[in-house]
């Protein structure tokens, strides 16, 4: 099996257990994953910046983060329509994976709308138009990979504390979340065995500290 495999059936297993954690049907409850995702496709573009009239210098970081987020309302997507499972890929899908990863990178702001205009016309996530945007940033798969790994900690850690709930507070000490995640997540190793577990235990100490 190969690298691209393996992390691809990695994600599904994490992203079905924390649908599972919202909803324990959560693939019969008809959730708007398109409508999520195009939302999020106007969060990226604020995070990158679109503004001619004023200064705005594009944030990376969290630009990466919020493709990140749309990739995990896409897996949802493609779990749900049997394109992927913890223990399959579909060929057509995978095949449209690799091709992602190859080819030109065009201009991040015209990608991203032409993703949230894919998805809008099929109310279904588009892998295509997604990898056009990952060129664009552009961000690999690799990245994609990692990226997901921590988001999908950060999620967990939200639903455990109440997120759900409405109790669970995102801002710790002034500083989003995301922020927190992508400072503490500099200082792990991916490779650690138990990279998962430590990063969820440095959220949580640091969201006690911050209360």
């Amino acid at each position: 099996m190969s690298a691209m495999n393996t992390m691809i059936l990695a994600m599904a297993k994490m992203q079905n257990a924390y649908n599972c954690q919202v909803h324990p049907q959560w693939e019969k409850q008809n959730y708007e994953y398109y409508r999520a995702i195009w939302v999020e496709c106007a969060e990226l573009l604020d995070h990158f910046g679109w503004k001619w009239w004023k200064h705005q210098v594009p944030d990376y970081e969290q630009s990466k983060l919020e493709i990140i987020d749309i990739w995990h309302f896409g897996l949802s997507d493609l779990i749900r329509a049997g394109d992927i499972s913890d223990k399959h890929i579909d060929a057509k899908t995978l095949e449209l994976i690799i091709a992602g990863t190859n080819g030109e990178s065009g201009d991040l702001r015209i990608t991203v709308e032409a993703h949230a205009l894919a998805t809008l016309d099929k109310k279904a996530f588009d892998l295509p138009t997604f990898f056009d945007m990952m060129r664009a940033l552009p961000l690999t798969f690799e990245d994609l990979y990692s990226g997901y790994i921590g988001k999908n900690v950060l999620n967990t850690f939200r639903q455990d504390n109440g997120y759900k709930s409405g109790t669970y507070i995102k801002n710790w000490g002034g500083t989003e979340d995301n922020e927190h995640l992508v400072e503490i997540s500099s200082g792990l190793s991916l490779h650690t065995e138990n990279y998962a577990e430590l990063l969820y235990r440095a959220l949580d100490v640091r969201y006690r500290e911050l209360q």
